[in-house]
């Protein structure tokens, strides 16, 4: 497999530590709020890594952190009158519900910040040990002009970096280009004691310590969003490979980011939707379409039309899934499985092997379900749609897809009236035809009728 690593800015072979097992550590959310669409891009791109790497028979330790102390939690509990922790708590939970939502597999490990503190604590006596931190007035910062390397990854040479600079209200640095490790406790806010007194982690530092502490001194891939790249994940390698002596993560992977009706998604315009907003509306399917449609590095455009776009898409694949499910019931016994699963699966393959690109990977998925549908027509055996049905399955697995297609209870009663249905034709009372017809429809099954019986859909 080739990615593109940030780190060298070339797509690369794809050659792990350990072959028994690919480390990934994935920067997760600031608990604070309810995740926007922006968050849930790296969240469905990085979970068809992981399910493709473990399709492909590789175990993955996926590691994903919760930001549990920050300004915006602090900011939020005084707001409502609340503890931090009761903050952290409620949109962890909510996370939940909306990467359950998306169909996005638990990480192997859901760290704190706040359930490593010692670790932290440690790596900062390291770098301070080594020279590369300093404290001041309480704060511990960390000297970014000490590490030769500082840049190397957002490929900014330092006097770029340097302009651009700040010393903000209350900070005491050395230099502009420092970085806080370690804050100082503020009245009223939590707090943990410290060889430097009572404080909280800065944000960078926590990445470093739970990354290490999970996974090791060496990853395999550190991935994220695009907007992380500087200062967050510059800071994350400067901090770790100066308190380790050792590279920290061999292959960077950034997605791409969000727009909305071709504008910058922001609060002040106005454009900006938190993912609960538009699974409320168009449900949490079409979303993860919209996150894996395109390349994961290039920009994605959101709006109403594309989310629709989406969701007819995805109606295509159900509809050639319970296509499957119907002709096997009606089907003759043998038949051959086709050479175009084999075809189509190569082509997959092939998309994911280069640089996770999902859009052709979708394209061979959409191309299978045609070539499904013709065998359909005509006349395939069960043998053979048995072998497509599980073709089909195993791609849209891998791309997360139709999570939504079983409901045992609703499907009985469905064909409970169905069944009815049929009776009242055959005994010609097609006034209580129709109505069951109309109630199905009502339901948001839509049937058809075919040489082989009746067979229905959802709209």
């Amino acid at each position: 497999m080739k990615i593109f690593n940030t780190l060298t800015r070339e797509k690369e072979e794809f050659i792990p530590i350990d072959k028994e097992e690919v480390k990934i550590y994935a920067c997760g959310p600031t608990v604070y709020n309810y995740i926007h669409i922006g968050n849930a891009r790296p969240l469905c791109v990085f979970d068809v890594l992981r399910r493709y790497l473990e399709w492909r028979g590789v175990n993955v330790k996926y590691v994903q952190n919760f930001t549990d102390i920050d300004d915006k939690l602090i900011k939020k509990a005084n707001e409502e009158g609340i503890t931090v922790p009761e903050v952290a708590e409620r949109y962890i939970k909510e996370f939940r519900v909306d990467s359950d939502g998306l169909n996005v597999k638990p990480a192997t490990i859901h760290p704190r910040a706040t359930e490593n503190i010692d670790e932290i604590i440690s790596i900062i006596e390291t770098l301070m040990e080594k020279g590369f931190a300093y404290e001041s007035g309480g704060d511990v910062y960390y000297r970014a002009k000490k590490f030769k390397e500082y840049g190397k990854l957002s490929h900014q040479p330092l006097e770029d970096l340097e302009s651009g600079a700040r010393i903000a209200v209350g900070e005491i640095k050395e230099d502009p280009m420092d970085f806080c490790l370690w804050k100082s406790a503020k009245p009223g806010e939590p707090f943990w004691a410290s060889p430097w007194g009572d404080g909280r982690p800065g944000w960078h530092i926590e990445c470093s310590a739970m990354s290490c502490r999970y996974l090791g001194k060496t990853i395999d891939i550190h991935c994220g969003g695009q907007d992380l790249i500087f200062p967050h994940h510059e800071n994350e390698i400067a901090q770790s490979e100066a308190a380790n002596g050792q590279e920290f993560a061999r292959y960077w992977m950034h997605n791409g980011f969000i727009n909305v009706d071709n504008r910058k998604m922001s609060k002040s315009l106005g454009n900006f939707f938190t993912v609960r907003d538009v699974a409320e509306k168009y449900g949490y399917e079409p979303i993860r379409y919209l996150m894996i449609s395109s390349h994961y590095r290039s920009p994605i455009n959101y709006s109403i039309d594309i989310i629709e776009q989406g969701k007819s898409a995805l109606e295509r694949l159900y509809n050639c899934r319970d296509r499957i499910d119907f002709a096997v019931s009606h089907a003759q016994d043998g038949g051959e499985i086709p050479e175009f699963i084999a075809q189509h699966t190569e082509e997959f393959i092939n998309a994911m092997e280069d640089d996770l690109n999902t859009a052709d990977a979708l394209a061979a998925v959409f191309t299978l379900a045609k070539d499904i549908n013709l065998a359909i027509d005509a006349g395939a055996k069960k043998a053979s749609l048995e072998a497509m049905a599980e073709a089909l399955d195993t791609l849209t697995g891998v791309l997360g897809f139709l999570y939504n297609r079983k409901n045992d209870s609703l499907d009985a009663e469905v064909e409970e009236l169905i069944a009815e249905r049929t009776k009242a034709r055959k005994e010609r009372d097609f006034a209580k035809a129709d109505a069951i017809r109309d109630k199905l429809k009502e339901m948001g099954i839509v049937l058809e009728d075919t040489p082989q019986g009746v067979k229905w859909t959802r709209a």
